[in-house]
């Protein structure tokens, strides 16, 4: 299983919100760029950072953060928010991103997320970010009628490879993950699924791992210590 450790980015800032509330956004770090050198030391081969402000101008934001961190570290980024048209990927796709996470256009234009995996293959990621297990869109401020488990398999319909699952009430909250609902989704697909929200400590990681889970994103457990990142991905690869 890979360890995604997480630097969501507002006014190029790192931060961390709770249950996704932009209202509770709090500075976790000083800077993204020494982040993730940080967890580039500890043996990190992947970052997953989010442009939240793209996610509600619905434009790319920030991308200057995460450009520097794919050219001046060695780590693979996967970034999120605020990515809307074929532009968008290609611009990212062009300046050494690894991949591209589509969210609220999944649920709103599949016809996009159709058109980027014929074009950019295994690039293309989707994230699914739920509320009672209910498609949440435009940085979780507008829910729909669309069942979490039915958005994906549209997805894997088109040739999704990859899904980042968020319980939106589990984000921020070190409270655990929703292990229920991702192992249901690790069983209704063959997508590769990332566990996003509520991991706290080590024996969430082993949960997650044991239960055959593709990823892990861990955001507040490190910047507030309840996990240690280097321990995190030696459990991973023993």
């Amino acid at each position: 299983m890979i360890i995604f450790p997480a630097i969501d980015i507002i006014d190029s800032k790192p931060v961390r919100l709770f249950k996704g509330d932009f209202s509770t956004a709090e500075q976790v770090a000083a800077n993204a760029l020494e982040t993730a050198k940080d967890f580039e030391k500890a043996g990190a081969e992947w970052i997953h950072m989010v442009d939240l402000d793209g996610s509600l101008q619905k434009k790319r934001v920030n991308s200057k953060t995460f450009i520097e961190v794919a050219q001046k570290t060695s780590l693979k980024v996967e970034i999120g928010g605020g990515i809307r048209t074929m532009q968008d990927i290609e611009y990212y796709a062009n300046n050494g991103i690894s991949r591209v996470i589509l969210g609220s256009v999944a649920l709103k234009n599949p016809k996009l997320v159709e058109n980027a995996v014929k074009e950019f293959g295994d690039l293309i990621a989707v994230g699914i970010d739920a509320k009672n297990g209910y498609a949440a869109t435009e940085g979780w401020t507008e829910g729909s009628d669309t069942y979490f488990i039915d958005l994906a398999k549209q997805m894997e319909q088109i040739g999704v490879k990859t899904i980042i699952y968020t319980d939106i009430s589990k984000d921020g909250t070190l409270s655990g993950p929703n292990v229920k609902q991702l192992c249901e989704l690790n069983e209704a697909v063959s997508c590769d699924i990332t566990a996003s929200g509520g991991v706290t400590d080590i024996n969430d990681i082993i949960t997650l791992r044991d239960n055959k889970l593709y990823g892990a994103i861990c955001g507040k457990s490190i910047y507030k210590g309840t996990l240690n990142l280097k321990e995190a991905i030696g459990v991973c690869n023993g």
